[in-house]
């Protein structure tokens, strides 16, 4: 038996886990599906035989999703920061999570099917908002108030402007 991590994330489904830690795994790199633990008996939102909870890893993060039924939702209060080194990057993530039942927020912020937040945050805009040239920073900062997935470009030209 392999040690368990010491600090996992522990993210609540109501019975999708299993679905969205393979989505993950086949979204970002370094990314798996671990351990589908099945529950050994009947329980107030499953059956026995149920997934339960299933060990995963989201970009080197060890996560463990519960089948915990319908009590509990997620919100914005926690969310993956994806940093990303190019459009293409910032493209594919963000085209994955909203394509496949998510939906668009703003300033790099989308939520997946299952209503986990995400930031698909390029390395271009965090390096401009807390870059030292702070007139530069703010012209980065208001342009990304105005995106919902990151232009690249358009925080470039905001930094050289």
């Amino acid at each position: 038996m392999t040690t368990p991590a010491k600090n996992t994330i522990c993210l609540w489904y109501d019975r999708d886990a299993e679905e969205a830690a393979r989505f993950c795994a086949r979204t970002f790199p370094d990314s798996s599906v671990g351990a589908v633990h099945r529950a050994p008996g009947d329980y107030p939102d499953g059956k026995q035989g149920d997934a339960l909870t299933v060990e995963f890893t989201v970009l080197g993060i060890p996560c463990l999703g519960l089948n915990g039924g319908p009590a509990f939702k997620h919100s914005e209060a926690f969310s993956f920061q994806v940093a990303t080194v190019d459009q293409a990057e910032t493209d594919r993530y963000w085209n994955a999570i909203v394509g496949n039942g998510g939906q668009e927020s703003e300033c790099g912020w989308c939520k997946d099917k299952w209503g986990i937040s995400w930031q698909i945050t390029p390395i271009a805009l965090t390096k401009a908002y807390t870059g030292p040239d702070r007139a530069a920073a703010k012209r980065a900062f208001d342009a990304m108030m105005q995106m919902k997935k990151i232009d690249v470009a358009a925080i470039e030209a905001a930094v050289r402007d």
